[in-house]
């Protein structure tokens, strides 16, 4: 738990150095989740986002883009109702509990001053947004409703009385001295991280592995000594906001977490560094929650034609017997006089093979001399006419798993746009019945909208993200001198780079954009082909996205999220 009390204390802090006394101008919903307030304050427009996913429960200021639905939510037309042009006069934790309050003034309706709380408690799945009157503390609305039959402390439901989750009864650490900590911590007992969080309120395990760390043997005399550093550098709001690449996962904190092996990377601010830690994380979580039936459909689809393929290749293997069965049958033909009902089987000379000698032909005990001959020249004639016809079936299966492997590679890597977008194409391609026809081709331009990043020299370099975008950029867009690259036989994006004479470093970063947006991103060394636009073509009838290409180059790159980040970062200063 890296959002813990003392972490809330210092986002506080930020916060209100930054938004505090700002004016609130629009506010959105991108999820059910998640809410965005655009808030004015000193000369420039902020986004707070605030957060109660179940995993990445947060508040913070961010400059990620956040798509909106095209019908905000009840809650987020109810926060509009109440909050639009509205000043944001304080902002407070609640002890050091994870619960940030805005305190927020404005006129209501007929002109009277108002006075609202915008309260987020920050609480794991039980995480929440609500919005109270100050002045009679009735709850207005929340962003989830919490009834006494799954709380029985407080009930979290519009025209209720709010009650603040019950307390922990822990020590405030900012009041401690070394008396208080060794009183409170039994060293003989063993896990002095644990005796923290338990002892002191705001302490995650996190940083009480840190401090224990930090204290070296952590004894009487180290321990006590390295918490109070922690706490008066945290009282000053001296930090150093830091990610940890550990060998298995990331975390974050307040200061680089010596205790996890790994490198450090440092921010400038709480949130810059919560947008690097959360970047996609979140947003992936969303497109997962929306595309869940969609991805379901598709890996469906790609079992059953794995399953043909499968059939087919039995039948496939059973048809090569075509010439056996010409042989049985003619063999038999030439020898009814030797055959009686009732044989399993008869030995006779191959007359066809001076070298095989005999050979043992299989008979129906069942069937006439001259029926087995019938039944072993009409296998032959079936068995002929399915060779064609079962090879073709088999590529077209192929051709169907590789299709729906690439939607799942874009499934991946895509945003709540793309997957309307995904599943229009399905609709079109007869895979899946039309749903809300009015209300798609609202939520779908006409002309696909594609991810623009900018090289480390400038360059514009485009990436379609589905098969759509895809066709979109090389077909239409692109120009027949500009650079076009794709991952080498692997399932992924098209990708351009706007110039017909990019510099050797900007056909690299595009390359990296490649293998980044393809199903190789978590491998290294992946191979990127790059060729001319015109040397790219899309056969007649082939599926969307699909285009073969020639005259290719192929250079060796290894996917860099962190340089994707910079190349997307770019667009942003422009």
């Amino acid at each position: 738990m890296s959002f813990d009390g003392l972490f809330t204390r210092a986002m506080v802090n930020e916060l209100s150095q930054t938004i505090n006394g700002g004016r609130i101008n629009k506010i959105h919903q991108p999820s059910k989740n998640e809410i965005i307030i655009t808030v004015r304050a000193n000369g420039r427009n902020h986004k707070l986002l605030l957060s109660v996913h179940p995993s990445y429960a947060r508040v913070q200021l961010t400059n990620e883009p956040y798509e909106n639905p095209t019908e905000p939510p009840m809650f987020c037309m109810l926060l509009r109702k109440h909050l639009e042009g509205f000043i944001l006069e304080n902002i407070y934790q609640e002890g050091l509990d994870r619960i940030i309050v805005f305190d927020i003034k404005g006129r209501n309706e007929i002109g009277d001053v108002s006075y609202k709380q915008l309260i987020v408690e920050i609480m794991g799945r039980h995480s929440n947004i609500i919005l109270i009157d100050k002045a009679s503390n009735t709850i207005l609305d929340s962003i989830k409703h919490v009834s006494f039959a799954v709380n029985t402390h407080r009930a979290v439901l519009p025209g209720y009385k709010y009650i603040a989750p019950p307390e922990q009864n822990k020590f405030d650490p900012f009041l401690a001295d070394e008396q208080e900590i060794l009183k409170r911590l039994d060293f003989n007992a063993g896990k002095l991280d644990k005796q923290l969080v338990d002892q002191f309120s705001g302490i995650s395990p996190l940083l009480a592995k840190e401090i224990v760390f930090q204290s070296g043997m952590a004894n009487r005399i180290t321990l006590p000594k390295t918490f109070l550093t922690y706490m008066e550098k945290i009282k000053k709001n001296e930090y150093i906001p830091a990610i940890t690449y550990g060998s298995s996962k990331e975390s974050f904190y307040l200061y680089p977490l010596e205790h996890i092996k790994g490198e450090h990377k440092i921010f400038s601010s709480l949130s810059a560094m919560l947008d690097r830690y959360y970047f996609g994380k979140a947003e992936r979580d969303r497109v997962k929650q929306q595309a869940h039936d969609l991805e379901r459909f598709i890996l469906n689809e790609k079992e059953k034609n794995i399953k043909k393929i499968e059939k087919l290749q039995l039948e496939l293997k059973e048809a090569k017997n075509a010439e056996k069965y010409q042989l049985y049958g003619e063999l038999l033909t030439a020898n009814l006089y030797a055959v009686q009902k009732g044989m399993k089987e008869i030995e006779v000379m191959n007359y066809y093979d001076e070298n095989s000698g005999t050979i043992v032909i299989p008979l129906d005990p069942q069937k006439s001399p001259s029926e087995n001959a019938q039944k072993y020249f009409t296998k032959y004639q079936k068995a002929k006419n399915a060779l064609t016809v079962i090879q073709k079936q088999i590529e077209k299966a192929k051709v169907e798993v590789s299709y729906f492997d690439s939607l799942l590679q874009q499934i991946e890597a895509a945003s709540t746009k793309d997957i309307m977008e995904i599943r229009e194409e399905l609709i079109e391609g007869g895979y899946l019945r039309e749903r809300h026809k009015q209300q798609n081709k609202k939520q779908l331009s006409t002309k696909p909208i594609l991810d623009k990043y900018l090289s480390s020299d400038g360059t514009e370099i485009l990436v379609g993200k589905n098969n759509k975008q895809n066709d979109y950029l090389t077909n239409k867009l692109a120009a027949r001198d500009e650079i076009w690259l794709h991952a080498k036989d692997i399932p992924g994006s098209h990708v351009v780079i706007r110039s017909k004479t990019p510099t050797e470093k900007t056909i690299l970063e595009a390359a990296n954009l490649a293998a980044y947006f393809s199903k190789a991103r978590n491998s290294s060394s992946v191979p990127v082909d790059y060729t001319l636009v015109r040397y790219v073509k899309k056969p007649s009838g082939a599926k969307p996205g699909f285009v073969i290409y020639e005259n290719q180059q192929t250079i060796y790159v290894t996917p860099d999220e962190e340089l994707v980040l910079a190349l997307k970062q770019n667009t942003e200063k422009v």
